[in-house]
């Protein structure tokens, strides 16, 4: 579903993120992505994403190689993954229902349409009774469930998830891994990157170790 053939990305100025980087996820996987703090982890999710673009190498998702893809496709491949966020990006002049129908409004869905979708997602992440408030008034855990039901609220074959639990105590932690394991067991791949190694041992799910822009070990734990 993933796969990264020789992938490397230097950044102007010279600064060298990733080094021939080579794995592939299978569809329906769960994998970790983990390592030091500039090893490269946010740098292979925005080449997934095409907020970046590799300096060599080539990234697939599926069947298509992203650095054939038009910039005016972008938008397409988009739709297919979901992301999730460390700082949640939330909007804090909209609602929580607003906040999740944001990629909805975006891929032109009607607005009774809209309102299944973000009440489905809502109602997965177990914020369905809270859509008419506004995310400020939420817990840090909730607000990082509303992020994850906007990452999901357009059914996406993919989610990537960018130190999810970042800002969370070990409990919420927890808890929003086991909403990661619930998605992933009806067929979504999922790649998170996270620096908390004891969280991840406790998964039991192939971890990817980056070290200075290389894969150092790719392992079940």
């Amino acid at each position: 579903m993933i796969r990264f053939d020789q992938v490397s990305k230097r950044y102007p100025g010279g600064h060298q993120a990733l080094s021939a980087v080579s794995f592939a996820i299978r569809r329906g996987e769960m994998a970790f992505l983990t390592g030091h703090s500039g090893a490269g982890k946010s740098t292979l999710l925005k080449l997934i994403m095409l907020m970046e673009r590799p300096t060599a190498g080539q990234v697939f998702i599926g069947e298509q190689n992203l650095n054939h893809l038009p910039a005016s496709q972008i938008p397409y491949l988009r739709r297919r993954i979901g992301v999730v966020f460390q700082n949640h990006q939330l909007l804090f002049d909209r609602s929580v229902f607003e906040n999740v129908a944001v990629p909805l409004h975006i891929s032109g869905y009607d607005q009774h349409d809209i309102g299944r979708r973000v009440r489905a997602a809502l109602d997965k992440v177990g914020l369905l009774n809270k859509e008419k408030l506004n995310p400020i008034a939420l817990s840090g855990g909730e607000q990082q469930r509303v992020g994850i039901a906007r990452a999901i609220v357009n059914k996406p074959a993919v989610i990537l998830a960018d130190e999810p639990t970042g800002n969370l105590d070990p409990e919420l932690s927890a808890e929003i891994m086991r909403l990661f394991e619930q998605f992933n067991q009806v067929g979504v791949t999922m790649l998170i990157a996270s620096h908390d190694l004891r969280l991840i041992a406790r998964m039991h799910h192939r971890v990817l170790t980056l070290q200075n822009g290389r894969v150092s070990q790719d392992a079940q734990v």
